[in-house]
């Protein structure tokens, strides 16, 4: 393992002083926890998320005005505890109540809905939106469901832009929600992550390897091949993410090609120009395109697509301004 560490054991601790200390005049951290918080809270609804570390930027560098107003980090790999999530909630109240954003992992749903039962246990009004963009485990073992992945990031911003512009919690849960379900992903690794206490990779791929529908903690996909080029990649995943949409011509759709962390952005504007052409050939509208590590898995090789379909005024949504950092 070759990493630029110091204690295995301080690597989420020491993570988030740079963080904060990087956005000193944006972002504090609530004392004695891992939790990232915007300063000065606007008079509005407030966006909670967080998860396992190991995905940054996700999702401490999503805070800010426009997107986030509080991130928890866990362990890597590892979902937060509920007494965290709650001094977020808390923190992050506003006195408009709280929308809380959950990526579909078990750990992650019950620690946050244990949060949430506790915060309206101090009269806190909390909901919750539960994203599942991930199309690879209806074709795998994975017994869990659908895994929240890099689809999340552009229901922080949807989510966060429409905070900013006023939106109730009842209006907020609505969107988010439908939001969740017009966004699919589907990626593709070429190596694994080594957790830094673990000290080796979670899975290994031969050097010619890849597999598609590989998790953001190393969850298996459903199918391993020899490497192909970046077309045939995309044209695997743009075929998969078809069937799942059913789209036809003129229809709107929004575009993150996201890193898993160990791809440079060379290659990820290379797998775009591919995606792009396979869409332009079924004359869909692209209106949004985003590229980079915005929801990574330490050092894994591989990207991912997400594909968000544009209703209303989602696109205006996605193109307000924010102070988060990493969008």
């Amino acid at each position: 393992m070759k990493k630029i560490i110091n204690d295995p054991g301080q690597v989420i601790d020491q993570m988030v002083k740079g963080i904060v200390r990087e956005n000193a005049d944006r972002l504090d951290r609530l004392d004695g926890t891992n939790v990232v918080i915007q300063r000065d809270i606007e008079d509005q609804v407030a966006l909670v998320s967080g998860g396992g570390s190991g995905h940054e930027p996700a999702h401490a560098g999503f805070v800010g005005q426009g997107m986030l107003q509080a991130a928890i980090c866990g362990q890597v790999f590892t979902s937060p505890t509920s007494d965290q999530v709650l001094e977020a909630i808390k923190a992050a109240d506003q006195g408009k109540g709280v929308l809380l954003i959950i990526k579909n992992y078990s750990g992650d749903v019950m620690n946050f809905e244990m949060a949430m039962e506790l915060a309206e246990m101090e009269d806190i009004q909390v909901d919750k939106i539960i994203v599942d963009d991930d199309i690879a485990v209806e074709d795998s073992d994975d017994k869990q469901g659908k895994r929240g992945v890099a689809g999340t990031i552009l229901v922080h911003k949807l989510l966060g832009a429409a905070a900013q512009n006023g939106a109730s919690l009842a209006e907020l849960k609505e969107l988010g929600d439908k939001a969740v379900a017009n966004t699919n992903s589907l990626g593709v690794a070429l190596t694994g992550a080594t957790v830094p206490e673990v000290g080796k990779p979670g899975f290994v791929l031969d050097d010619n390897e890849i597999e598609f529908g590989v998790g953001i903690h190393g969850e298996p996909g459903f199918r391993k091949t020899e490497l192909k080029p970046s077309a045939e990649i995309a044209q695997e995943i743009v075929s998969r993410l078809k069937q799942t949409f059913s789209w036809s011509s003129g229809e709107k759709f929004g575009v993150l090609v996201n890193g898993l962390g160990g791809t440079p952005l060379m290659e990820q504007y290379i797998f775009l120009n591919d995606v792009l052409d396979l869409l332009d050939q079924d004359q869909v509208q692209l209106p949004f395109i985003k590229v980079g590590n915005l929801m990574t898995s330490l050092e894994m090789q591989g990207l991912s697509l997400t594909l968000i379909k544009l209703e209303d005024n989602w696109l205006d949504l996605l193109q307000e301004d924010t102070q988060a950092a990493a969008w």
